[in-house]
């Protein structure tokens, strides 16, 4: 089958029906999904794909695709998905979700899915702050970021600096997982990674893509200063695989 083409490419796996989509002007989960959907077309599992999102952003892509989504409360796209992995084993599985599902109070959960080295594929989209409620500081802002609820910019003192989730997640993860982190400036890598990733769920480990985004709305950003603060984020969260310099202790279930 041709990819479906309007006034730009479609992946095949597109409900075109619900285009077009809810998601802001600029917004980056929308080219996350995007080129989500052209590595589920290359890889042919959409018939055998299921996909978990939880509340927030995230949440407008419960109908983007032609095949079967779970919607979740917030920070629980995780544990929905280890679920039905655990009943449908030989469903592929992905969680999505945006910085706070995954580095706040979903944190636990993308944890023990790790360390336990689940099979399945979970996506953080890192657009530094709580998109959904109104851009308010998030673990993922960097210092001195100017939020919604930081209109003086985040003080690294009181509220810590950046947060690395791929490297936390790699000092705890089985030594069989996939842990990497892409950015929707480099559409190339990114499908990279995100094929990786699945593969190494199909062979039966945890795997871990943090996706910087964009988010102009609460940025307050044109498209040239958007990309310029994305450049900023990829200086602070180094893009490619995350390996693990020290010795990895979770190997008693290494396969």
């Amino acid at each position: 089958m041709k990819k479906i083409v309007t006034n730009f490419s479609m992946p095949e796996c597109f409900n075109e029906k619900s285009k077009p989509s809810m998601f802001c002007p600029g917004c980056g989960q929308s080219i996350s999904l995007r080129h989500l959907g052209f590595v589920i077309d290359d890889l042919g599992i959409s018939k055998n794909l299921t996909f978990a999102i939880d509340i927030g952003c995230s949440l407008l892509s419960w109908n983007y695709y032609n095949f079967d989504i779970i919607q979740t409360h917030h920070g629980r796209s995780i544990p929905t998905a280890v679920g039905y992995k655990m009943s449908r084993e030989k469903r592929i599985v992905i969680a999505m979700m945006g910085d706070g599902g995954g580095y706040a109070i979903g944190l636990q959960s993308l944890l023990h899915a790790a360390f336990r080295n689940s099979p399945i594929t979970a996506i953080v989209v890192n657009n530094t702050e709580y998109s959904m409620t109104g851009g308010q500081m998030a673990p993922t802002s960097l210092p001195n970021e100017i939020t919604s609820t930081s209109p003086e910019g985040k003080i690294a003192k009181l509220f810590g600096g950046a947060f690395h989730g791929p490297e936390l997640v790699r000092n705890i993860a089985n030594k069989n997982s996939f842990i990497a982190r892409a950015t929707v400036s480099n559409p190339i890598m990114l499908e990279t990674i995100l094929k990786k990733a699945i593969n190494n769920q199909v062979s039966g480990n945890f795997s871990f893509v943090e996706i910087l985004s964009l988010c102009p709305t609460n940025w307050k950003t044109n498209a040239k200063e958007s990309f310029e603060f994305l450049g900023n984020m990829e200086k602070v969260y180094p893009v490619g695989e995350i390996v693990n310099s020290s010795k990895n202790k979770n190997e008693e279930t290494d396969k």
